[in-house]
């Protein structure tokens, strides 16, 4: 039962934060096009243990009926099976679309969220660093003697995105 909340009361950060979260969530489903949508119900499908089940149960009736093994049945696509390897190649053809189609959507989707990500991070850093100066200026003006080591002085400076992205470039293996 979700606890009541005083409508003066701010929800906790985390409660935002999923709040947050799941409405980016359904926004981003919302705003799938229709092939979008088609191609990943599909693969969904398609990404079954069912539709492998039904598959492999085509293929062995089909090689089945064409090698005569069932009494009855008259042969239609005689060995080496051309019409199945047909129909096999297009399923292959149709599936692997699908399967881009529903990879792009989420590949936008993470970019998007990369982008969001680092912006938040860049954010964060410039509060920080702000806050970092605050404090120190709160404590010399309160003539309090902090040990302001190299390592806070660096905190209280702003990071240089681009210095970092070039050390990364230059340090990270290459494909």
């Amino acid at each position: 039962m979700p606890s009541q909340m005083h409508p003066t009361q701010t929800p906790h950060p985390s409660r935002r934060n999923i709040e947050t979260i799941a409405k980016l969530e359904h926004d981003a489903l919302h705003r799938r096009t229709w092939t979008e949508r088609f191609s990943e119900n599909a693969v969904k499908v398609v990404g079954s243990i069912a539709f492998l089940v039904l598959n492999v149960l085509l293929i062995i009736g089909w090689i089945l009926i064409n090698l005569r093994s069932i009494p009855g049945l008259t042969p239609f696509d005689r060995f080496p099976f051309g019409i199945l390897a047909l129909i096999v190649s297009g399923e292959s053809i149709i599936l692997t679309i699908l399967v881009l189609v529903s990879q792009n959507r989420l590949l936008r989707q993470s970019d998007k969220r990369a982008h969001l990500d680092l912006q938040v991070g860049l954010l964060a850093e410039q509060e920080i660093t702000a806050l970092v100066e605050m404090v120190h200026k709160l404590c010399e003006h309160a003539g309090v003697d902090v040990d302001y080591s190299k390592h806070a002085e660096n905190f209280g400076k702003t990071t240089d995105v681009q210095k970092i992205v070039k050390e990364l470039d230059e340090k990270l293996p290459t494909d």
